[in-house]
């Protein structure tokens, strides 16, 4: 049944969920973030099994091995039998430390912020993404 010898990049990452749509995942091969045995790749980058693929995604950098090849999307609960998750436990912290962080608090009835109190959110949420 699975006949397929390989498959484009960005087609495969949609297909196991790894991006939400396709065009996320050829922007993020654009963007230099899917890294292929130590080189960034084009969307268009055939991919056969068993290859390693690293996927930049701020602030984790994920490891996955392709186990299987598919075209189509898969259900959720199938896509651990063409891809296996090899990130390592510390980028799995980051992700849930960025999870945790608190998202900001406004009071009701105070409306929308002003321009300055704007910036002062947009200080204070990068200063709070930017890694210690």
């Amino acid at each position: 049944m699975n006949n397929i010898k390989s498959v484009r990049i960005d087609k495969y990452l949609w297909a196991v969920r790894i991006f939400k749509t396709r065009s996320l995942a050829s922007d993020a091969c654009r963007m230099g973030r899917i890294i292929i045995n130590d080189a960034q790749v084009k969307p268009s980058r055939m991919i056969d099994g068993n290859e390693i693929v690293i996927i930049k995604k701020p602030p984790v950098i994920h490891t996955f091995r392709v186990k299987k090849l598919v075209e189509n999307r898969l259900p959720a609960k199938l896509t651990v039998d063409y891809i296996e998750d090899l990130t390592p436990e510390n980028e799995k912290i980051k992700l849930e430390i960025k999870r945790s962080a608190p998202t900001g608090f406004r009071k009701r009835g105070l409306g929308r912020p002003t321009k300055k109190e704007r910036r002062t959110i947009d200080k204070w949420k990068e200063s709070s993404e930017t890694p210690s």
